[in-house]
């Protein structure tokens, strides 16, 4: 096991690289035991060829992924060979928009009879995650260390503290302000042996694969609970099909072209002497 602290990443504070998949979301996966196109079949990816370095990586992210479509999950990962304890690993890269990079089932097949580390963030937001699967298990997770869950929680508390992160909750417990996201990538290398460094994500041969979305489930209906102004609240159920039918229609109506409407014709106001009687009509 190496002694890796939060100090042995402090490159990714002065790379550009790191600071675009802080930016955008990025999701690094090390998964023993298994080779780039294994991991790929089991991300079931359509495969792309290759690439040289993380830049390229991200050219072939931004010419896959629909500008235009805001909900698309799909995403472009790159896996590469990097030795580590116990052996060979798999690096798997993910930076940019759509998608978490990785997801439960494929680190539950990945990890079967070995182990995953798995380090991400969602990009622009402070959600940042880390995943320690073995044997299928998922063993330890966490946003924040001192909120740890998984089957061993515990697990790994003396490397969190040996890579300088406080357990507690109390900052007097560290010397000084951790760099959480080195911390994160010094804890992925006590569990995994591999040493990530900017040069060996800018140098390094990807196999390519893009990643299809994750399938939607059928749903059959809605449910809308309303609250009035007196705070009396009732529920609404609201069917598949009318939701559609009223989808439909809307698309309809906003297909019809617009029409604008002028002033309809003006008619004369009547003269105000015709409406004086006269004589005549007051005698009878």
């Amino acid at each position: 096991m190496t002694s890796a602290t939060a100090d042995d990443y402090a490159w990714i504070r002065s790379s550009p690289l790191f600071d675009y998949a802080l930016e955008c979301g990025y999701t690094l996966t090390l998964a023993r035991g298994v080779t780039p196109g294994e991991v790929l079949r089991v991300m079931e990816a359509e495969p792309q060829g290759a690439c040289t370095g993380a830049d390229a990586l991200i050219e072939r992210q931004d010419e896959l992924r629909d500008p235009g479509d805001y909900w698309d999950d799909s995403f472009v990962a790159g896996a590469f060979t990097v030795p580590g304890e116990g052996g060979d690993w798999t690096l798997v890269l993910h930076v940019g928009e759509g998608g978490t990079g990785m997801r439960q089932r494929f680190l539950e097949t990945l990890s079967a009879g070995g182990r995953a580390v798995v380090h991400s963030s969602n990009g622009g937001k402070p959600m940042h995650f880390f995943h320690w699967y073995e044997d299928a298990e998922l063993r330890t997770t966490f946003e924040w260390p001192t909120r740890r869950e998984g089957s061993t929680p515990d697990a790994l508390n003396s490397m969190i503290r040996g890579v300088g992160w406080p357990l507690s909750g109390d900052e007097e417990e560290a010397a000084e302000p951790v760099d959480t996201k080195a911390a994160a990538f010094a804890l992925a290398e006590r569990l995994t042996g591999v040493r990530v460094t900017e040069e060996l994500l800018r140098v390094a041969e990807y196999q390519l694969g893009h990643v299809p979305e994750e399938p939607v489930e059928e749903w059959t209906g809605i449910s809308i609970d309303i609250t009035d102004a007196q705070g009396e609240g009732f529920t609404r159920e609201v069917t598949r099909d009318q939701v559609e039918d009223a989808m439909a229609r809307a698309r309809a109506e906003s297909a019809e072209p617009t029409v604008v409407r002028g002033p309809g014709p003006r008619h004369p106001l009547p003269d105000p002497q015709s409406a004086v009687p006269g004589p005549a009509d007051l005698t009878g």
